[in-house]
């Protein structure tokens, strides 16, 4: 259930057509898990600034049922490094925050995962 968020000020003309699929394949690599369980939103247009200027910047969250820690999110950040290079946001313009999230606690297709 990897859910891979961003959220920037990049204007939505600017995102590559195929960026959803690119971000999806990326995160599938990275965390192991199936391509279909992979979910990617880009939330574009937004009113942000990051360090005081509105130059290109982002927010980005990555959830995950596992397969978060110290190794893996150094692979993670490699990875989403790459795609927000994509976006024109260089990597000194925003955070990735990863959270570790129990099976219990999502729901998918009418029921719990855990």
């Amino acid at each position: 259930m990897p859910l891979l968020t961003i959220s920037t000020n990049v204007k939505k003309e600017k995102i590559p057509a195929d960026f959803l699929k690119t971000a999806s394949v990326a995160m599938h690599e990275t965390v192991g898990k199936p391509l279909e369980a992979i979910s990617v939103y880009v939330n574009p247009d937004q009113m942000m600034a990051f360090g005081g200027s509105a130059d290109p910047c982002a927010k980005v969250d990555f959830i995950s049922a596992g397969k978060i820690g110290k190794e893996e999110n150094k692979k993670h950040t490699t990875a989403i490094t790459a795609l927000m290079e994509k976006l024109g946001v260089p990597s000194n313009r925003y955070y990735i925050l990863f959270t570790d999230i129990a099976p219990v606690n999502v729901g998918f297709k009418g029921n719990i995962l855990g």
